[in-house]
């Protein structure tokens, strides 16, 4: 017996709905990679280098866990690691660092805008950042700039 559809809105076209989902699914990809080069860059401004155990501690995850990731960034080109130091951003990773902390704020500030708290703004910003696209990112800018004018 098919189960019945139980709310009025109906499925939308099945090539628009996957799409949807591809780019959920590209985000998410992303979304780890960011963090790294993100915190890393924050790292190298307040330490001068990142270290794996930094990385690890700040992450919460286990320095393995980190070994992996920037085994993998380096082969995707963010960044390098040179023996006995730490690790750095390629001219990449710090353009990806500065896009994902630019769009951090942007989330943050218009979540603020909208009497979200601090402390929950931030953290719902560090979800959000990742899967915003470029038209609502520039909405929320457009928002925030208007509130704060």
């Amino acid at each position: 017996m098919a189960s019945e559809k139980t709310d009025s809105t109906p499925l939308i076209d099945a090539d628009v709905q996957s799409a949807s989902f591809r780019e959920t699914r590209r985000a998410h990809r992303l979304e780890i990679v960011e963090d790294y080069v993100e915190l890393i860059d924050d790292l190298i401004a307040a330490r001068g280098e990142a270290r794996q155990v930094d990385i690890a501690e700040r992450l919460g995850v286990a320095q393995p866990t980190v070994a992996k990731m920037l085994k993998r960034l380096i082969e995707e080109g963010f960044v390098i690691q040179q023996p006995y130091r730490g690790v750095f951003l390629t001219a990449v990773g710090k353009n990806l660092a500065s896009e994902a902390r630019e769009r951090h704020r942007v989330v943050e500030a218009f979540l603020l805008a909208l009497g979200i708290s601090p402390e929950t703004a931030r953290r719902d910003a560090e979800g959000i950042e990742h899967h915003v696209s470029a038209e609502t990112l520039e909405v929320f800018r457009e928002f925030t700039a208007r509130r704060t004018a």
